[in-house]
């Protein structure tokens, strides 16, 4: 007989509503003595049969949900429906932006928890965040190269989360080897290089996919000031749409040196672009002392809060950031400033830029309201998937 869990009174009200997460408090007893990331059957205090899930003991997210049907196995077959219905959902997409780099599965938000894969042109990249994850992933990469057989894939599970969920880091090839140091994606007739082993994340943010196009919209014949720019692909946008002048700015000298290369790579004028090795925070603030301004400025800083703890912290960093930037924009130019913090919802990021404002005695208006692109979809019974907000505003 297989392990299993048993929940305190009244704690299947969130199974009942498909919530993906069990948590350690609402568990009554753990049946048998199941492994790290074993799949165990879940059951309410009255015997009824639930769900079934991965099972993580040093988590405080103590089991992710696989199933609500009893009946189906956790199994090869289950993973490879599960990714090809993932892959169905985003064909209308790849075909209409002309994707070949793109994410095929968002964990939880694709009904397979703690699952991240990314498609960059010949190679699949796997962040596998949970115990369940590990648990399974001989079959998860079996799936992999029963529906991808042409395609390399490469580990990035090199990431701290795994820590709460007791596992170590791991990076590497898994099949096949990267064959070159950067890789070559496309979206929307732009050209991408993309640094698999070393780069962010899995190598690079889709998630912006559709607020770099919309970006572009704003910056003809504008001076743009692009902070935490990573790569710089706001920039290409920015130029192909005729840009007067791009500022990429980003502690990263590695970055900048991909940036630039983006910049070559889609036959664009590098006399129209700086790249400027600096803490965001400091450089705004000689900005500003120096008296340059800008006609854009894009704000798209790494996530400030990854607990509950840290979220005042954020905002007091969203506040001081955007309302420099404010202040170094010309009068009507354009701020796009995004949140990629998970707890930062959409009401308090506003609140936040709002009260940027008034600090830096200057009017702002939004103009648009922007989200992470739909390769990145938020489940119904999971609104913990979304996570990147941002504004588009004209200051005044």
């Amino acid at each position: 007989m297989s392990a299993s869990i048993v929940l305190k009174p009244g704690r299947e009200k969130a199974l009942n509503r498909r919530h993906p997460w069990i948590f350690s408090m609402a568990i009554k007893k753990v049946v048998g003595k199941p492994g790290i990331g074993e799949t165990v059957d879940i059951f309410d205090n009255q015997g009824k049969w639930l769900a079934k899930g991965a099972y993580s003991p040093q988590s405080q997210i103590r089991v992710r949900l696989w199933s609500f049907d009893q009946q189906e196995a956790i199994d090869l077959a289950f993973f490879v429906n599960r990714i090809s219905a993932a892959l169905d959902s985003r064909q209308a997409l790849i075909k209409e932006q002309q994707l070949t780099g793109y994410r095929l599965v968002a964990a939880e938000s694709d009904y397979l928890p703690g699952i991240t894969i990314d498609h960059y042109a010949d190679t699949l990249v796997c962040q596998l965040l949970s115990a369940g994850a590990e648990f399974n992933r001989h079959l998860i990469i079996a799936a992999l190269e029963q529906l991808f057989p042409q395609h390399k894939i490469y580990d990035r599970s090199d990431v701290d989360v795994r820590k709460k969920e007791g596992l170590e880091k791991t990076q590497g090839p898994i099949k096949g080897e990267l064959s070159e140091e950067l890789s070559i994606i496309e979206e929307n007739g732009v050209k991408i290089l993309v640094d698999i082993a070393n780069g962010h994340k899995t190598g690079f943010y889709f998630d912006q996919r559709d607020n770099r196009r919309i970006a572009g919209g704003y910056c003809r014949d504008k001076t743009v000031l692009n902070c935490f720019s990573y790569t710089g692909t706001f920039g290409i946008y920015a130029l192909k749409n005729g840009a007067k002048h791009f500022t990429n700015v980003d502690l990263s000298q590695s970055a900048l040196d991909i940036a630039k290369k983006n910049i070559e790579t889609n036959g664009l004028d590098l006399a129209k672009v700086d790249f400027v090795q600096a803490d965001v925070f400091k450089l705004l603030r000689k900005y500003r002392e120096e008296g340059k301004t800008f006609d854009v400025i894009i704000l798209d800083p790494p996530k400030f809060a990854d607990n509950k703890s840290q979220l005042n912290g954020a905002c007091r960093g969203y506040k001081d950031i955007n309302m420099v930037a404010m202040q170094l924009l010309n009068p009507g130019g354009t701020l796009l400033t995004y949140s990629c913090s998970g707890l930062m919802s959409a009401d308090l990021f506003q609140k936040v830029v709002a009260d940027a404002a008034l600090d830096a005695k200057r009017d702002a208006q939004i103009i648009g309201r922007l989200s992470q692109a739909s390769d990145h979809p938020i489940a119904s019974t999971f609104p913990e998937g979304f996570y990147l907000k941002g504004l588009a505003l004209t200051i005044r």
